[in-house]
């Protein structure tokens, strides 16, 4: 393993350890303020933050020739923008439901939910575009819903509110991270994600004005849990993952990413004190398995040679 690749690696730990966390935050967040408004919170400072990265980067970047022809520049400018606009669609979506499913379920189990796009990525991939999988992938999904079901339902066999929120949130992070694989090599990552902040910001902030009573009292009084979720979770998490994934193979990358899940479980027992029952534990362990399972790749069948 070459010195970048160990770096690179070391910095998406870093990443799920920060993405991770941030439940604890968002959950102690809830406590002064409202989901929406503290949603809307987080965006506008991940706008802020890696809008200046975009704006810095774009700067550098101007001073050295792209290679592209007039018509591949601006093909590469819309994908740019039009990704970013989807891109923040689901991504405000997504964690307006996950926000509001905190405030009902705990931040471990949010977590581990939330991870189930892991889950779904191949699943929506193979229905919308026909992409065909492997039998692990699909074993993986059976794993993965049978530890979801360890894991959110209750003695009278169903959802609970927090956890059907959560569910939604996968689903709307599942488009997210198939849009983000459809536009980051077709457009700019970083000016994507700047975008794709400032979208988030604005769909989050009409929600809260329409849905809740934002107020700066109610900003200000959850202002560490806000400050941490916008530019260390937002901003640093994602600027993070794109600098280390240029060095770092990409199914290692979505193993180590998907480590935020089990660093949520860990945050919320030392952080907020909670504790998952048995039943639950197990239900996070068959999870996690099955997050790991649908990363493993199948050697390649060997062509005959007769």
């Amino acid at each position: 393993m070459t010195g970048n690749r160990k770096i690179g690696n070391l910095l998406l730990i870093v990443t799920a350890i920060i993405w991770g966390t941030a439940f604890a935050a968002q959950r102690s967040g809830m406590e002064s303020i409202e989901p929406i408004t503290f949603t809307a919170s987080r965006m506008v400072l991940a706008a802020a933050a890696v809008g200046l990265a975009a704006l810095i980067m774009g700067r550098r970047s101007a001073r050295i020739p792209s290679g592209r022809t007039p018509e591949e520049e601006r093909l590469y400018k819309k994908n740019t923008i039009t990704g970013g606009i989807l891109c923040g669609v689901f991504l405000s979506t997504a964690t307006i439901f996950q926000q509001t499913g905190l405030v009902y379920t705990t931040a471990g189990k949010a977590g581990f939910i939330t991870a189930m796009y892991m889950l779904l990525v191949p699943v929506v991939g193979f229905i919308v575009f026909r992409k065909k999988n492997t039998w692990l992938v699909w074993t993986a999904v059976i794993v993965g819903v049978a530890g979801m079901y360890l894991l959110c339902m209750n003695e009278g066999l169903s959802l609970t509110r927090g956890d059907a929120l959560e569910c939604v949130c996968a689903v709307l992070f599942t488009g997210h991270i198939l849009c983000c694989d459809r536009f980051a090599a077709r457009g700019d990552p970083i000016r994507i994600s700047a975008i794709q902040f400032i979208t988030a910001a604005i769909i989050s902030g009409v929600a809260a004005f329409i849905a809740e009573e934002p107020s700066w009292g109610k900003v200000i009084s959850a202002a560490i849990p806000i400050l941490y979720c916008g530019i260390v979770s937002g901003g640093i998490g994602y600027t993070l993952q794109i600098v280390a994934q240029r060095s770092t193979d990409p199914t290692v990358a979505s193993l180590l990413l998907s480590l935020e899940s089990v660093f949520a479980v860990i945050a919320g027992a030392f952080l907020l004190g909670e504790r998952l029952s048995p039943r639950e534990l197990i239900g996070c362990a068959v999870m996690f398995a099955a997050i790991i399972l649908v990363q493993i790749p199948l050697p390649k069948k060997e062509k005959g040679t007769g």
